[in-house]
């Protein structure tokens, strides 16, 4: 059983920077497609960007390219979100999710994500 736990919330002025963090463990192959996506208290969930354990391949919503950073350990079991310049429309709930895959991952549609960590929260203040 794959199992996700997100660390590296808090709180930050606009502009400021975190890193988030989600450990994986369980994982039975070494390919997954791993993602975080967030939810602000009255909106639906949103991708935020996505990472194919396989390779190097990294998706991002339009949103958050250029300031927002996915990666993973060398050993394939930590992935993180590096935020910069941080925005209040940053704020939110973010998750961790993977799903096994056997190719680069081809969006960030959560209904495609089988695990889920339980999230940490965001918060940038103005």
């Amino acid at each position: 059983q794959v199992q996700l736990v997100e660390s590296g919330g808090g709180s930050v002025q606009a502009g400021g920077s975190l890193r988030l963090s989600c450990a994986a463990s369980g994982y039975t192959d070494s390919r997954y497609c791993t993602a975080w996506f967030r939810q602000a208290p009255g909106k639906e969930r949103e991708g935020v960007a996505a990472l194919y354990t396989g390779g190097t391949y990294t998706i991002y919503a339009d949103s958050v390219r250029g300031r927002f950073a996915i990666s993973q350990n060398n050993a394939r079991n930590t992935l993180y979100l590096q935020m910069n310049s941080l925005e209040p429309e940053d704020t939110a709930m973010y998750y961790c999710a993977a799903r096994m895959a056997w190719a680069p991952c081809g969006g960030l549609v959560d209904s495609d994500f089988n695990y889920w960590g339980q999230g940490t929260q965001v918060t940038v203040s103005s």
